[in-house]
């Protein structure tokens, strides 16, 4: 296990944010990332919560932001190096953003992204 402080891998997610393309980043809408220890009932990197944009209706302006949320420990906890924690990081954030496009797991892993 390599550890990471939590304010440490807070700078590793703003880091993985940062480096998506901005015309992606544009089309989130209503979406915030947490950062949290670990999942309470299971073993996760990390959870997209909401409705994906292909799914969705409009908008009446009461609903509350979709949550992707990224699992410091257990992404701590199966890396052996810190440069893997960066690139765990990095895929974990690609993969939940992606559910929040639509984009589902067979999906991901016919693109690499598992």
């Amino acid at each position: 296990m390599i550890e990471v402080s939590a304010a440490d891998f807070e700078g590793l997610v703003s880091d993985a944010l940062d480096a998506m393309p901005p015309p992606l980043l544009e089309l989130m809408d209503n979406v915030v990332v947490m950062i949290e220890d670990r999942h309470a009932t299971e073993d996760l990197l990390g959870l997209y919560e909401g409705i994906p944009l292909t799914e969705r209706e409009m908008y009446g302006g009461f609903e509350l932001p979709d949550r992707v949320t990224i699992y410091r420990l257990p992404i701590c906890e199966q890396c052996a190096s810190p440069n893997e924690v960066v690139d765990e990081v990095r895929i974990t954030v690609v993969h939940e953003i992606a559910h929040h496009f639509g984009i589902d797991d067979d999906r991901l892993h016919e693109l690499g992204w598992d």
